[in-house]
């Protein structure tokens, strides 16, 4: 089922301190998508040493992101997808990761501001940019 697929920066809006970022993330994981387990890794490591959270106020952002989104588990499969994608797409490792996990999830639309907006990945994945204008919403440009 095609869906959305989140960055991890698409989500620290969520906790900004900019209503108009923080609206705009709140808008497109209304209705649901999916995040990886890498995503949450790396939320938390933002969470406590850029947002300076504390550990209970961490794990309650994590829960509430876990209880709205379906969470990728991150396979050797993903590995290898992530590693080719670097190589044939020329990403950081860590942005192919993200994106082989949106695409072993079978999403149509990975919101990121990290990659390139408009690219298209493998089998119909593409790279959406939260702050570009017109995609304040769930739609695709």
């Amino acid at each position: 089922m095609p869906g959305s697929f989140f960055d991890t920066n698409v989500l620290v809006y969520i906790a900004s301190s900019d209503p108009v970022k923080a609206d705009r993330a709140e808008a497109i994981i209304a209705d649901g998508g999916v995040i990886s387990v890498q995503v949450l890794n790396e939320l938390a490591n933002v969470a406590r040493r850029k947002m300076q959270m504390a550990w209970p106020d961490t794990h309650a952002f994590l829960s509430m992101l876990r209880g709205l989104l379906t969470v990728q588990p991150i396979t050797i499969e993903t590995h290898e997808t992530g590693l080719a994608l670097a190589e044939r797409y020329n990403l950081s490792t860590y942005d192919a990761m993200i994106a082989a996990s949106a695409l072993h999830a079978d999403c149509d639309t990975l919101w990121s501001e990290d990659m390139q907006h408009g690219m298209a990945l493998g089998e119909g994945l593409r790279i959406v940019n939260l702050n570009r204008p017109g995609n304040s919403g769930g739609c695709l440009v």
